[in-house]
């Protein structure tokens, strides 16, 4: 009899944990569960808020000259340098905590403090490049607002899986859609808009991998307009 009574128990327990586990695979994904999937595939090992390193771009645009920037972060220090050569002109912006400095249109170094209004565009280009080379991990970022529903889409013929991300008004008004791999959960592509007029902004779309101090950073980017699918350009990361 003891016996009988705890095979069926064994059973029981069983069953339970069958059916906890049948629940939990019918429970709808989130947002946020997305995101971390693909935090694990880029940055498997968590380098980003570590990152100490640089990266050489590429710039290609209709009817202009070529560019070439070379973007170095050091995500601990506080320290953010953008290098530009192009049409045999070069200048810089650098952030090194609490100091800025840049170079002006005739040349000249202006160097002033980093929360001047003199350093408002250097501001720019840091959080500009550490976001967009920082994705998805500074989705993280306090004030980011992941909707947990998750859509299966279709994008230009390819399906995709797509979180959508707004901002506290502190940190920015643009909407954010950010589409998935499927089966990898690699970004892929991403798209913003100025508010709710999806006419407006642009699209991104990401092509290969170049792994960047344990990183795995979309290579190529090719911008377009949301309006018309008007092509804006392409910039790709340059490894020898």
């Amino acid at each position: 009899m003891k016996k009988l009574l705890i095979t069926s128990i064994v059973f029981c327990l069983a069953f339970a944990k069958a059916d906890f586990a049948n629940a939990q695979s019918l429970r709808p994904v989130t947002g946020a569960e997305i995101i971390k999937k693909s935090i694990a595939f880029h940055d498997p090992n968590d380098n980003w808020s570590t990152f100490q390193g640089e990266f050489t771009l590429a710039l290609d645009m209709p009817e202009k000259a070529s560019r070439k920037s070379v973007i170095t972060l050091d995500i601990p220090n506080e320290y953010f340098n953008l290098t530009t050569e192009q049409e045999d002109a070069t200048s810089f912006r650098e952030i090194s905590n609490d100091t800025c400095k840049y170079t002006d249109e005739t040349g000249e170094i202006i160097t002033t403090t980093t929360n001047s209004q003199d350093c408002e565009r250097t501001r720019m280009y840091r959080d500009y490049y550490s976001y967009l080379y920082g994705l998805p991990m500074k989705l993280n970022d306090p004030g980011t607002q992941i909707d947990p529903t998750v859509k299966s889409v279709t994008f230009k013929g390819k399906k995709y899986i797509m979180v959508k991300v707004t901002y506290d008004k502190a940190v920015g008004s643009d909407i954010w859609q950010f589409y998935f791999n499927p089966s990898t959960y690699a970004l892929e592509l991403y798209q913003f808009f100025k508010g709710t007029d999806e006419t407006t902004g642009e699209y991104i779309l990401l092509d290969e991998i170049a792994i960047i101090e344990g990183i795995k950073m979309p290579k190529n980017r090719a911008w377009y307009y949301n309006r018309d699918d008007g092509y804006l350009g392409t910039d790709s990361i340059v490894q020898d």
